[in-house]
This record gives structure tokens, sequence and C-alpha cells, in this order.
């Protein structure tokens, strides 16, 4: 029986970020149920970094987390950004949607559709009406994220295991007590960051009845369109999410930009979905799809009102929700992590009180 000041459930950038944080001022346990860690969502994220992605709680979640990216301290050497950008591009009719993300946005420049196709060479000029771009949206490395979280956790004589998929959780004495195949845990505090599973997690625990909702997201890649180069190109998506494309390693990642609801499990993508978005992108550009080099999915976990639930259960003792972080979850760590050391240790947090309150478990209970 190993025994810690707090358990982690789930080796995603939530867990792992937040279990680093909280390794500064107490002992810590992550427990991954996969073999390696990032497995699911982590691992198939589009690894972007857009400031005025999500609703008002997220967005002041990703100012947050900006000056962590730019300058990660002793998680890595240098910036975890790089340059890339995102434009949105609007036909007439998604032209209210386009006009309503950038009353609530900061930093966009507004394109002529001649400037979005200087961009992006295969757009078709007569489909666009107008565009905007957010220069600042930048490439994450969230590999060299995940291990400088990784490093500094057990630097800080935290421990990770893997393949240690939560059987059963029991309450007694003060304590958790979790049954693995790696063998009995236990810890005053677990901080329940286990993705898509979350929800599952909360009920071994007989938790509050926190609704989740996994839903899944499709990807393929694709070869660069024929006499391109995609390297220098930005994410470029249509303004009402229905595709968005994003060069990676020479290549051109495409999504359908699907939400279709599914129990947590490994994701894979569906066939007709797949082509159906593949459809919408080519309906955009010039250059058919002639080839699918691979394809896949993750599953993107939101509450009702689509922000992350942070904060400790109202109705069971030591127990955390860290969950829900939707399709933010990479850019949003940072400033979660901190949060999440601050409550666990009852200091102040750093993020405004309304934010933290948007966050809070007690907004998704039904009212009594």
């Amino acid at each position: 029986m190993t025994s810690a000041d707090v358990i982690v459930i789930g080796g995603g950038i939530a867990g792992i970020s937040a279990a680093a944080a909280l390794s500064e001022e107490m002992s810590v346990v992550v427990l991954e149920a996969e073999a390696r860690l990032g497995y699911h969502a982590t691992g198939r994220s589009a690894a972007i970094f857009i400031r005025n992605y999500g609703n008002a709680t997220l967005r002041a979640l990703n100012a947050a987390s900006a000056p962590f990216f730019e300058a990660p301290g002793e998680i890595a050497d240098g910036p975890l950004l790089s340059p890339r950008g995102e434009m949105l591009v609007a036909t007439e009719e998604e032209m209210p949607t386009l006009s309503a993300y950038a009353a609530g946005a900061e930093g966009l420049e507004h394109l002529s559709p001649a400037q979005a196709v200087e961009l992006v060479p295969i757009l078709r000029p007569e489909r666009i009406c107008a565009a905007v771009i957010e220069w600042d949206a930048q490439d994450i490395d969230v590999d060299l994220m995940m291990a400088g979280y990784g490093r500094c956790l057990k630097a800080n004589g935290g421990r990770i295991e893997t393949a240690a998929a939560v059987r059963g959780l029991r309450r007694h004495g003060g304590l958790w007590q979790v049954d693995t195949p790696r063998g009995i845990y236990r810890a005053p505090l677990i901080v329940n960051a286990a993705g898509a599973w979350a929800g599952e997690v909360a009920r071994l625990a007989a938790a509050c009845p926190i609704r989740l909702i996994p839903l899944r997201r499709s990807a393929a890649l694709l070869p660069a369109p024929a006499g391109y180069d995609v390297t220098q190109w930005p994410l470029f998506a249509s303004a009402a999410e229905s595709w968005y494309a994003k060069p990676q390693s020479g290549k051109l990642m495409i999504s359908p930009a699907d939400e279709d609801p599914v129990a947590p499990q490994d994701a894979w993508a569906d066939d007709m979905v797949l082509a159906e978005g593949l459809h919408r992108y080519e309906q955009a550009v010039t250059t058919p799809v002639t080839r699918v080099e691979t394809s896949w999915a993750g599953l993107r976990t939101f509450t009702a009102d689509r922000s992350p639930v942070v904060g400790f259960d109202p109705g069971t003792e030591g127990f955390f929700w860290l969950a829900g972080q939707g399709g933010y979850g990479v850019q949003t760590a940072p400033a979660l992590a901190r949060l999440t050391a601050a409550l666990c240790t009852a200091t102040a947090p750093q993020l405004a009180g309304d934010v933290v309150r948007a966050l809070a478990p007690q907004r998704l209970l039904p009212a009594a």
C-alpha cells in the first residue's frame, strides 16, 4: 500500500500539470490507466494556442496561461510556442457567426478575400465573403510540455504509475483508498483529472452527479497539395467551424470539427463523418482530396456550459474536480494547474474571483 498527500487520477496534460504544481507543497502520486501518459485527448490535440478560443471564462484562462507558454521556467529551456496564426474564412451565410466571434475577440485583423487567398493560395476566393486572422495563434510543443511537467513532478519526489486503472474508491478514516492493478494507494485528497472517464471516477467515489459529455472529434492527415509548400500557412478554418486545416510536418491535417456524443473509449474516426467533413473542406479549396494517409479521433469532454469544472466536490470530502476541459485542455493547463494547487493548499488563487466561481462544481448542480 502506497500513501501520499494527494492522488491525481489521470495522466493527460491536466493531471500531469496539476500534479507538478501540487508537488511543490505535497507528496503526489499520479495514476494513469494507459501504458503511457497523454494517450487519449492530450496526444490527439491540434496543439495550437488560440487566445480567442472559447467562451469568456476560457479566454480568461487562455490569457492567464499565456505568460507560462512564453516563459515556462523550469518546464523548458525556452518558449513552448512557435508562429502559426489562425485564419477564419466566412461564406455569406457564415457572416453572422464571424461577426459574433470578432465582437468578443482581441487582436484580430480583418482580411479581404484576396488577402486570405494570398495567405492560403488554395482557397476559393469566390466563396469568401470576409476573413479574420489571429496572428498571435501559435503551435504548442505538447511533447516538450508534458515531459517538462513530468520531470518537475519527479524532481519534487512525485510518482507516476501507468497501467493503473482505478477499479475502486473507498473513503475511510479521512483517507481515500484507491484500488488499481498496480496495488492500493491511499491519500486524504483525490484530484479527478480523468478526462472522458472523470464521470466514471466520480461515480466510484459517490461524488455529486455532474454531467460530463465526451464528444468525438476526427482528423485526417493529407499530403500537401501538389506544388505548394504549406509549412508557413496559418491554420485555416470555416467561421462556422464545419472544418479546419492545419499544416503539420509538411502536410495538412484536416478535421470535420465533429462533436458526436460517445461513451468514454479509445476513439476512432467514423469514416462517414470524416468523408462528409473532407467534402466540406473540398468545397472551400481548389485542390481535391485524393488520398488520406492516416486518420484518428479523440474525445473532447464538456460540461453543460462548456467551461471546465475545477474545485472541491460540495458533497464528498477530499474529492477535487479537474475535468470538462473540452478542446481547451492543453492551452488552459498552466492556469488550471496553478488554480488546482492554490485551492488544494488553501492559498489565494491568481485568477479573478468571477473566473474561479465560473469553474466551481456548485454551478452545475440541480437547483435545490
